[in-house]
């Protein structure tokens, strides 16, 4: 009965055959440990065959799902119990197929009778479908043990050693007993991390060995659980003259019986570290291809060998450290927290390994249509790479189902702060980007700020005579970005470490430039290197924070000049670089207030405490919003034509309300002496629901020059609602630093300390009413 293929088990149910039946202790602790929640529950029944249990757990509450991935077992449970309340019967094979009909809301209780011994990949599987679990939810594993049965059955049964490994993944684990089967109860899944361990010392001068890395046609890699309850990659010493490839691909066939040809092992890093006071030098070898299915002929040193979701590593418990550390290399981020070590890559590009699973294909297609639908993706190639290139291979650490979420960034990096500095931008904005590009085949482009999917993207759109260059001043990113693209990527992105603010290496620049450029990081600068590596009629792209609003704005190059073509409301992570800064920052009344100046000089502040402390005046703009308001250009408008703009910010909330403003936000400002006016929504119509709700757009002022304020920054919002609400955007040109003002164009101009930018909105060949002018302070 030790049956692992499909067949055998539809074959099994087809002939009538069944299995133990459910028995009264197994009922009775079922229901004295996971009774469904008073307002019900829903529970997932794996490996269902007739479906005994998953009736049994609708009369404890529950809703199931019960899947088996023999057809003739639902066929049966079908028939033996028709029409049942409370059971959807669905053929699945939770072990390899795509998941896409369970739940996408998860399960309160998920039970597996009779299952776990059969699983060739069970801590994967029971990785995966505990992350399925609702909060405070349950996995039920109940399995023969292995004691209590004869030695030909050993198979179908587990060992003590075996529950104890299952249950030390989770934060809670209940051994009990029902007659002559062990019944676990887990709660807190992937609830320790994984740690680096050693083996115990070894004779001799110094180590060397090759360490192999292999991945199925589902991308999930091959590590085995040894006698000592570890986790290690296939692995040994070289023997003799034996290369590195030659004696990773020996070692994969003698410890996993996997066949590999030395022409698809390549040596992609040489690791350095010590073992117990030993030096110890490892070759990790990436092997591209083999054959076989994976055996343990080795079984004094292995118990089993299991293929992994990469996403899952971090949650592995105990590895070699060889083993982590070669996992790291070849996918760096993979598991973060490993001891720091001499690692060397090498510059040997190998071929890109395939292999991905169903689910990442159909979550892959619906975050394409879902771009698509939104109005991100009019072109037909930029369409095309999304459906192609594979996003979750350039964050492996992420879940697919995050990774492929139309409207989320994957953070990949934080500062010691925690702090986002590199991601995986939202799928929307990242077609957005590039298709404000004009991107045609063969272009060459320019790529500030790496990671390799949205490199891979634009190398997809160019195809095979385009190329991509790609920089970041992150050495860890590039070796991301390099190992990724070396991965899975087209074989036409390079990739190097520096200050991407200052351009590509001038051997990457092609002659005449770039044909288009993408800053991939928010800038508070326009770096005069951008603009001259642009070919003329080129097109660049950026997220620029004007006043610390941020605009993704496309400029198309005329000689000196950028002229914009598009804006898209985004956020990306800060510049790191030599042209990132901090804003100007001024606390209020202890802290419970912050102005911020983004762009421009910090404004003297001498006597706005004493003002906030006095009477508030308020005016009314007259501009009712509803709940889908977009006021994005308002916040622009009033950044790019207020002279005194700044931002008033409630920083910490100490219950005073002065300003109405909620703790994390901040609100458009114009600052005089000792005066302050500011911009803030009021409810003027409570719905019944947000989206039947109304707001007004209220100016609130303090000191004396406050009512002057307020009628200027009244006006301002009527100025922008009558001429460019309806959607127009701003014409703004880019030109050098030190251009004189007889060269620039009619409009607002906001300086900067590499570029001076001009803004010219509809409407603004009149004059607002003149600013308050400033005296000194006394």
């Amino acid at each position: 009965m030790g049956y692992v293929v499909r067949e055998e088990w539809q074959q099994h149910y087809a002939d009538g055959k069944g299995f133990r039946p459910l028995g009264d202790a197994e009922r009775v602790l079922l229901a004295e440990h996971v009774r469904a929640p008073e307002s019900g529950g829903r529970a997932l029944d794996v490996g269902s065959g007739t479906g005994e249990l998953a009736i049994h757990l609708t009369t404890l509450g529950y809703e199931v799902d019960a899947v088996d991935f023999a057809f003739s077992a639902i066929e049966r449970a079908r028939r033996e119990h028709p029409e049942p309340e409370g059971v959807r019967w669905m053929c699945l094979d939770v072990e390899n197929a795509d998941p896409a009909g369970l739940h996408p809301d998860g399960y309160d209780l998920i039970t597996l009778r009779l299952v776990v011994p059969f699983l060739l990949d069970r801590s994967r599987v029971l990785h995966r479908l505990g992350k399925r679990l609702r909060p405070g939810g349950a996995l039920v594993i109940i399995t023969p043990t292995a004691e209590r049965m004869a030695k030909e059955h050993r198979d179908i049964a587990l060992d003590e050693t075996e529950i104890r490994q299952i249950g030390g993944g989770w934060k809670e684990s209940l051994r009990l007993d029902a007659e002559d089967l062990a019944v676990l109860v887990l709660r807190g899944c992937c609830h320790t991390g994984t740690t680096a361990v050693e083996k115990p010392p070894t004779t001799g001068h110094a180590l060397t060995g090759a360490v192999a890395v292999v991945t199925d046609p589902s991308g999930r890699v091959l590590l085995g659980r040894t006698t000592r309850g570890v986790w290690e990659l296939p692995a040994g010493k070289t023997n003799g003259s034996e290369d590195f490839a030659a004696a990773a691909v020996r070692e994969l066939f003698e410890e996993t019986g996997l066949t590999a040809a030395a022409s698809d092992a390549h040596v992609v890093t040489m690791l350095v570290d010590d073992s117990h006071g030993m030096p110890r030098l490892t070759a990790v070898v990436r092997v591209t291809a083999f054959t076989g299915t994976p055996t343990n002929p080795e079984e004094r040193l292995f118990d089993r060998w299991e293929w992994h979701d990469l996403h899952s590593l971090a949650c592995l418990g105990p590895v070699f450290t060889p083993a982590a550390q070669s996992l790291e290399a070849v996918w760096p981020g993979i598991l973060p927290g490993l001891p720091a070590i001499h690692s060397h890559p090498l510059a040997t590009v190998h071929p890109p390994v395939p292999g991905e699973p169903a689910e990442a294909v159909r979550l892959r297609e619906q975050m394409a249509d879902a771009v698509i639908g939104g109005g991100w993706a009019p072109s037909e190639p930029v369409r095309e790479a999304l459906r192609i290139v594979p996003r979750h291979r350039f964050a492996p650490e992420m879940d697919l189902r995050t990774t492929y979420d139309d409207d989320l960034a994957v953070v990949t990096r934080r500062d010691d702060a925690g702090r986002a500095i590199s991601s995986v931008s939202a799928p929307w904005l990242q077609a957005d980007m590039i298709e404000g590009l004009r991107l045609t085949p063969g272009a060459h482009v320019y790529e500030a700020g790496s990671g390799g999917y949205n490199a891979e993207l634009i190398a997809h759109v160019v195809g095979p005579e385009g190329s991509v260059v790609s920089g970041d001043i992150d050495p860890y990113v590039v070796r991301r970005t390099q190992r990724f693209t070396a991965e899975a990527g087209s074989g036409r992105v390079t990739a190097f470490q520096g200050d991407a603010a200052f351009g590509a290496p001038t051997k990457l620049v092609p002659r005449g430039g770039f044909d288009a450029s993408v800053i991939t990081y928010n800038v508070r600068d326009i770096s005069p290197t951008w603009r001259e590596q642009l070919a003329e009629d080129g097109h660049l792209v950026l997220p620029l924070e004007i006043h610390g609003y941020t605009r993704a704005i496309s400029f198309q190059r005329r000689g000196d000049v950028l002229h914009s073509r598009r804006f898209t409301y985004c956020g990306f992570v800060r510049d790191q670089g030599r042209h990132g800064r901090t804003a100007p920052l001024v606390d209020l009344l202890d802290g419970e207030l912050q102005l911020r100046f983004e762009d421009g000089p910090q404004l003297p502040t001498t006597g706005l405490e004493d003002a906030l402390r006095g009477p508030r005046h308020e005016v009314p703009t007259g501009l009712v919003m509803g709940f889908r308001f977009d006021f994005s250009s308002l916040q622009l408008y009033a950044a790019t034509t207020l002279p005194g703009f700044c931002r008033l910010a409630a920083h910490v909330d100490k219950g005073s309300g002065v300003t109405l403003i909620a703790e994390g936000s901040d609100a458009p400002a114009v600052l005089a002496d000792r005066s302050i006016a500011y911009l803030v929504h009021v409810r003027t119509h409570h719905g019944d629901t947000p989206q039947e709700s109304e707001w007004e757009f209220v100016v609130h002022a303090f000191g004396d020059q406050g009512p002057r304020l307020a009628q200027q920054l009244r006006d301002t919002v009527r100025a922008w609602d009558r001429d460019v609400r309806a959607g127009s955007e701003p014409a703004l040109s880019v030109h050098p630093a030190g251009t004189p003002d007889h060269r620039l164009p009619a409009g607002d101009v906001l300086d900067k300390p590499l570029c001076r930018l001009v803004f010219q909105w509809p409407g603004r060949d009149g004059l607002l009413p003149a600013p308050v002018t400033w005296r000194s302070a006394r």
